[in-house]
């Protein structure tokens, strides 16, 4: 065999080998659906229409619960409210000669350092047990007012209340002064006790405001309560409020702008959203027709009598290429945990291999006249 035989011979071997190993930014979309025609797949594969985003938006949500759960605002009366553990100050002024609250010097007797008991009451010299939780100060007086009446008709009570720590809420977190803060009325709401705690901290990505009240917790992002004046709720006493960072996130891989995790930065994305948040699609190498959505939803989600997936894991496919594919993917969500897929386009792989063969036909020629 001839030199210049064996050397063209071995730059078309080395192509073949080349040409079968060619590096991979992404796989095509037919390599991931592959599965899908065979007798029994282990995934199910939807693709995403304008038709069936009305249905897929009533599968189950997963990754979280699906949207979060916040108080409506509403008004309280403007004067605090008396809970247990307040302290009282009262002073009783009698004029009257012979009083039995009063000395004839002073007229006024101070009683101080009253709690208000588990029970709601405070225990009064002369009038017993008086129940005063859930007053406010103005009744609180008034219903003292009343009881000392049948031992002292002239007697006029002044009343005073301290907060304890049943009527203030405790800021524990994200914030610049987490602390107790005592609340002043009733109508005290949300946004006035994170400004009194020197407000979110601007360290904080994308803060979640949680609000935990009797053994339930409510949570609405910041700038959700911040643009809606209605969800500037009322905080009660014994509130406690953590400003966090909202974890969820999703991941995106191959032939798109980035290859990283992506956090929400608004309390739901659509599909076209989270395409411009991963800096859209490689126009270079990106398949339009084959954005892939992986998700994965928990055994109970798969019943057959709710609306919802046939397969616990499932691909959504979605199609940039036509109006009808945009429009869906303006409409249908995307879920904590799930993974944007951009597929490589099969005109990147020819191109790719094309330029392999222009590059080994060059080299063949250069062989062909080093052999001669």
């Amino acid at each position: 065999m001839t030199r210049k035989i064996r050397v063209i011979l071995g730059i078309m071997m080395f192509a073949a080998l080349a040409a079968c190993s060619l590096p991979r930014g992404a796989a095509l979309q037919s390599e991931v659906l592959a599965e899908k025609d065979n007798k029994v797949p282990t995934f199910q594969v939807v693709e995403v229409t304008r038709r069936s985003t009305p249905a897929l938006a009533l599968w189950p949500a997963s990754g979280w619960k699906g949207s979060y759960n916040w108080l409506s605002a509403s008004r309280g009366p403007d004067s605090s409210i008396i809970q247990t553990g307040d302290r009282l100050a009262v002073v009783i002024w009698d004029n009257q000669e012979n009083s039995l609250l009063a000395s004839e010097a002073s007229r006024s007797t101070p009683i101080e350092g009253l709690t208000v008991s588990s029970s709601g009451t405070v225990f009064m010299p002369y009038i017993g047990e008086v129940a005063l939780r859930g007053m406010t100060e103005s009744e609180a007086r008034a219903t003292l007012q009343t009881r000392l009446l049948e031992i002292a008709p002239s007697a006029q009570v002044q009343l005073t209340v301290e907060p304890g720590r049943n009527n203030a809420v405790d800021v524990v977190g994200g914030v610049a002064a987490p602390g107790n803060y005592p609340l002043l009325s009733r109508n005290t709401r949300i946004l006035s006790v994170l400004a009194s705690a020197g407000g979110i901290a601007p360290t904080m990505n994308n803060p979640l405001v949680i609000l935990q009240r009797g053994g339930q917790v409510f949570e609405t992002r910041a700038e959700t309560l911040y643009a809606e004046p209605a969800r500037n709720a009322l905080v009660q006493g014994g509130d406690q409020i953590v400003v966090t960072e909202d974890d969820r996130t999703f991941n995106v891989l191959g032939a798109a702008g980035s290859q990283k995790v992506i956090p929400f930065e608004e309390e739901r994305i659509t599909a076209m959203e989270a395409v411009s948040a991963m800096g859209g699609l490689s126009a270079a190498r990106a398949d339009p027709k084959g954005l892939l959505v992986l998700r994965e939803y928990e055994p109970q989600h798969v019943n057959p009598d709710k609306p919802g997936p046939e397969l616990r894991q499932v691909i959504f496919s979605l199609d940039f290429t036509n109006a009808d594919g945009l429009f869906a993917a303006r409409q249908f969500h995307i879920n904590p945990g799930d993974t944007l897929l951009a597929t490589e386009s099969p005109v990147t792989r020819v191109q790719t291999i094309l330029g392999l063969f222009g590059t080994v036909v060059g080299f063949a020629s250069t062989a062909n006249n080093v052999a001669n």
